[in-house]
């Protein structure tokens, strides 16, 4: 049975070079993780559309 404590949370990522190129957009994914065993933020690879290539995408908020 599960749990009565949920420690997922939903998450924001934003992809970091997009940001530091000035293009207009963002590229911005939404994934969950598990607050409990991940404190710290996330960085993932992730395909950005806009720039056409797998960038570095770190959690915001």
């Amino acid at each position: 049975m599960a749990k009565g404590k949920d420690n997922r949370i939903q998450v924001i990522m934003e992809c970091t070079e997009h940001k530091a190129s000035g293009l207009p957009g963002t590229s911005r994914y939404i994934t969950t993780k598990n607050k409990k065993n991940t404190t710290a933020r996330l960085e993932l690879k992730k395909y950005n559309k806009i720039m056409k290539k797998m960038t570095l995408h770190k959690e915001i908020k």
